[in-house]
Formats: C-alpha cells, structure tokens, sequence
C-alpha cells in the first residue's frame, strides 16, 4: 500500500514509516500539520492510507480529514490517537476516518489494524 502518514511528532512519524517498511508498505510522504497533509494529498499520487494524528497545530486531524475526504473520498484513513481522547475519536469517525489506533503504537497494533481494514492485501 501507499500511504501517508500525518502527525506533528517526528519521532511519531518516523517510528510509523519504520513500520510501515517492516510490513512492505510504501511511504509516499510525511506531513506535520494539517495543512501540509492537503498539500500532499494534492500533490501525490496513489494513495490508498493516511495515518491522522488528531491533536496538532494549526489545524486538527478531524477537520484535516474532513477536507481531505471532499476531494479524495475513497481513501482509508486512520487516526492516531491517544488514551482519553474517546470522544474525539468518534468526532473523527464521523468525519470518514475508518479506524483508531491508540498510542503508543506498535508494529503488531499496526499490522492488526491494516488487517482488519485490508484483508486482501
């Protein structure tokens, strides 16, 4: 899969591009902010999953993905989230995210998650 991976912690990025390469997933580009996830989703190409953090600057993973979902409807995303953060969670839902995956993330969270969203792949 292609994907692009949306969060405004480096070490949060660069732990989900490691994984993401342990599993043969290609990492199309990263993102900080909300605003630069729409530059890149307008930008490249093939993307079949984003990774949404939902606590960033400037603008939020649920309005990132509201926005992103008006001009690229068919793609997965997957929100990165942390404990307590439950109504947010369902905030985002709504917004057209497909799924959650709680911090701290894991390879095997990751795996388990993709799984279930992608059964064939």
């Amino acid at each position: 899969m292609n994907i692009l991976i949306v969060d405004d912690s480096l070490i949060i990025r660069k732990n989900l591009n490691r994984f993401f390469t342990n599993l043969g997933h290609t990492v199309l580009g990263e993102a900080e902010n909300g605003n630069d996830a729409i530059a890149k989703c307008k930008e490249l190409e093939n993307i079949d999953l984003i990774t949404m953090d939902i606590t960033m600057p400037e603008m939020d993973g649920i309005e990132t993905t509201k926005k992103i979902k008006e001009f690229l409807a068919e793609v997965t995303v997957v929100m990165i989230t942390s404990h307590g953060q439950e109504e947010l969670v369902s905030s985002a839902l709504k917004a057209g995210a497909k799924n959650f995956i709680l911090k701290p993330i894991t390879e095997e969270k990751l795996s388990d998650t993709l799984q279930l969203l992608f059964p064939d792949a």
